[in-house]
């Protein structure tokens, strides 16, 4: 097999789409890096993500989902092991807030095959607005963990963290990890770094949901979601490793970052959407 050949990664999308290109092939992997970096740092990473598999011909919206989701899962992995390694996060919290939010996204997913994203997108952008506003206003929020809640009622607000958050994941997806962060920081106290730990476990559950519910679909593309996943492994490794040796000050930095642009991009599809 030839590596220039126009139908050398036939094997990637299978028989049902055209064979995708050098080229094409190249940037996704490019961009599967960097959706793992950002991933692991702040989430976020499927803004970039899931655009990039748009492009390969012939692709449908629910398989660049499917494929998206199964990429993601091999990164979130990953910097969940590295983050639990290094940080060593309360999974006293975090295992049932990850198993509450993996029925709620299988639950999103399923809403998501019959309800339009426009619906819900204008929600998504404000909320996001809000997150920036008070992030950008309180400085000293998210550097030290002071908890607001203990007992049953810490894991009452983080079961209904992880279950609202992984039901969006589901049902739209972008930003998820964000929204993760920024509720463990704000309605249960964590610092930034100890909240980045915990979202990558529950983040990980969240893509377990969704693919569940995917799977027995066939929408999934195997080889490539195989070379997305293994280039979201080596960017949330890096990511992580990363966000644990700098610290709750520069995920902060990165988290305003990808939320600017998460509402850039989301708020441009509400525009879009309306004027259409």
């Amino acid at each position: 097999m030839e590596l220039f050949a126009p139908d050398a990664y036939g094997w990637l999308t299978g028989s049902g789409l055209e064979a995708i290109q050098l080229g094409t092939l190249l940037l996704i992997i490019v961009v599967g890096f960097a959706a793992g970096w950002v991933d692991a740092v702040v989430g976020g990473g499927g803004l970039v993500q899931l655009p990039a598999l748009l492009l390969v011909p012939g692709i449908t919206p629910v398989q660049a989902l499917a494929t998206n989701k199964m990429g993601s899962i091999f990164g979130t992995t990953t910097s969940a092991v590295t983050y639990y390694r290094r940080v060593h996060p309360d999974l006293r919290t975090a295992i049932p807030m990850a198993l509450i939010a993996l029925a709620g996204s299988f639950g999103g997913a399923m809403i998501a095959a019959v309800l339009p994203a426009e619906v819900i997108k204008p929600v998504i952008v404000a909320a996001l607005v809000a997150v920036a506003i008070f992030t950008a206003v309180k400085p000293t929020v998210g550097e030290l963990t002071q908890l607001r809640h203990s007992g049953r009622r810490h894991h009452a607000v983080a079961a209904l963290i992880g279950l609202i958050i992984g039901f969006y994941d589901g049902l739209l997806g972008p930003g998820t990890g964000s929204f993760l962060i920024i509720a463990l920081v704000v309605f249960l106290g964590y610092n930034f770094l100890e909240s980045s730990a915990k979202a990558k476990l529950v983040n990980m559950a969240t893509n377990l949901g969704a693919l569940a519910f995917f799977l027995p679909s066939g929408h999934l593309l195997w080889g490539l979601g195989l070379v997305l996943g293994l280039a979201n492994m080596v960017g949330g490794y890096v990511g992580a490793r990363m966000a644990i040796s700098k610290g709750s000050k520069f995920i902060r930095v990165i988290f305003l970052i990808v939320v600017t642009v998460l509402i850039a991009r989301l708020g441009y599809d509400v525009v879009a959407d309306f004027a259409a």
